[in-house]
This record gives C-alpha cells, structure tokens and sequence, in this order.
C-alpha cells in the first residue's frame, strides 16, 4: 500500500493491509476492522456488567460473552460506516482522515450503505439472541448511534454523546444476564461515560487544527491547555462510579486494588500527556484498553475468589 493512501491512525503493517484480499480491504478499513481498539473500548462495559451481574463462585457465561464480542465487531464496524458516510465531506479535509475508503473514493456511498446495512442485519441476528429487555435495550441504543456522528457540527460535547453510545453495553450485559437493571447497572454505565469522555478528549487533540479550519467541535477544543484538569475531573467520576458499582455488588478487596491500578492508570495518562503531539495522544487513547481490561479482570477475580 502506497503511503499516500495511509490511514494515519492505523498500524502500519496492520493485517488488513497485509493479508486482505484487494477486492474487500476498502470495506474492512470501512468497518475499522484494521484499528481494533474501538471493539475493545466498545467490549469492556459490557463484560464488566456480564461479569458483575453473575452470581459469586462462579464464572461469566461464555455463551453471553461471546455473543456480545461479536455484537461489538459487527455494530462498532456500522457505526463506523454510518459515521463515515455521514462525515465523508468533512473526513477529506482532515489529515488523519482524508485516506478513509469514502473519502477516499475507494467506496461510493451506496456500496458503503449496503455494506452498513448488511452488518446491522447480522447485528439483528445476533441482539435477538437475548430477552426482551436486551432486545428493547439494543433497538433503543439506535438512537445515540444516530444522533452522535451529527454533534460535533453543534457543540463542543460530541465526546459526551460517544460515551453513550459507546458504554450502553454496560446496561445490555446486565439485562441478558439478569433480564433486569439495577444501581449497579447504572453505576457501571456513568463510569463508562466519562471514562470515554477522558480517552476521547485525548483523541480529539489529534485533530484540533483541522477541526478549527473546517468547523467542526471537540472538548479537545473546548479545553485546550485545560485538558489535564478535566481529565482529572472526569476520570476522577469514573472511579468513583467504579467505586459505587463494586461496593453496592459486595465486591471483595480484590476488586479495590483493580481499582487501585486504574487510578495508577490514570495518573500516568495525565501526568505524562503531552496534548501536542498527535502520535504520544493516540498512544494515550489506546492506553485505555488496559483500563478496560483490568476492570473485567477485577470484576472476575473478585467474583471467583
């Protein structure tokens, strides 16, 4: 793949550009499939409240989990798709996303919406899988999904509504185990939200400049030098929320030193983030997927144990 048709955020020697056939790479870089990190971050909430609405001395339900992983690879690659389509006049203005296939014009917008439509098929497939409140709960998070890729045109907190989006896995997981919500439910998906609103600010400086020029809002923007004390302010709710989350569950003391390890986390991020460099922003950003990992494996360890 010739460097001026990189996607600057993407790996280089990703196995999408590696191992993909030709014919198909463009739908894949659609769909984000060679940046990874964006299943993750969709992923964590939901197997912390899989995990954490299971009964003690015993182990999340595989089935469970492994429906929601594929849930998250297929709904994060529309959500992606339908962001693209909608920002494709806005994504060949920017650096970062000028490469993206419709921006591109490796895909035209119709194949891009049959492309889209396909996987919310599949995504259908997998939602009706679960009880009536997942399903009532999954059609209902269709809503933010809509509304988020047009926020950034109308105010400086697009990032607020990514987190909506992004962590309603947290009252998904907990319906399919439970076939109900609880505080805890609730706890876990306000920790999410401003978790994302942390990492995602983080992401947003990489494209301040272009943003500024083509009019589009961020908090990255809205904070500028300020960043870092908002990053303590918002990763600061989401421990506490954490917090209330495991207490409220009768979480035992291995769950508080996971606990102690995400502020660790965090203060490293802050502590060492320089918000001019795009490179050292997204080695931040997807720093974050130690943060959701090590909340599951705090949530599992002290369930089992």
């Amino acid at each position: 793949m010739s460097n001026d048709k990189a996607i600057l955020d993407a790996k280089k020697g990703n196995w999408v550009d590696r191992y993909s056939p030709a014919s198909i790479r463009p739908f894949l870089k659609l769909g984000r499939m060679d940046r990874p990190i964006g299943i993750w971050l969709l992923l964590w909430p939901a197997t912390w409240a899989i995990t954490m609405a299971g009964s003690f001395a015993s182990y999340p339900d595989l089935k469970i989990l492994g429906l929601f992983l594929l849930g998250a690879f297929v709904m994060r690659s529309a959500g992606c798709a339908f962001n693209d389509i909608v920002d494709r006049d806005y994504d060949s203005k920017v650096a970062r996303t000028r490469n993206r296939p419709i921006a591109g014009k490796e895909i035209s917008v119709q194949n891009a919406w049959l492309f889209l439509a396909t996987l919310a098929l599949t995504g259908l497939i997998i939602l009706l899988q679960f009880n009536y409140l997942t399903v009532a709960l999954g059609i209902g998070s269709l809503v933010f999904v809509g509304i988020y890729p047009f926020m950034k045109r109308v105010t400086y907190w697009p990032q607020a509504f990514l987190g909506l989006t992004f962590n309603w896995g947290a009252l998904l997981g907990w319906a399919a185990v439970t076939g109900a919500l609880s505080i805890e439910a609730l706890f876990l998906y306000l920790a999410g939200i401003f978790w994302t609103l942390g990492y995602d600010t983080i992401y947003a400086h990489m494209d301040k400049t272009d943003d500024i020029l083509v009019g589009v809002k961020s908090t990255a923007l809205k904070f500028g030098e300020n960043t870092r004390a908002w990053l303590f302010v918002f990763y600061g709710l989401s421990l506490g929320f954490f917090f209330l989350a495991g207490y409220q569950n009768g979480l035992g003391s291995i769950y508080y030193i996971g606990l102690a390890f995400v502020f660790f986390h965090f203060h490293t991020q802050i502590s060492t983030l320089d918000i001019h460099s795009p490179e050292a922003c997204l080695k931040t950003f997807k720093s974050n997927n130690l943060v959701g990992l090590g909340m599951f494996l705090a949530i599992w360890a002290s369930k089992v144990t």
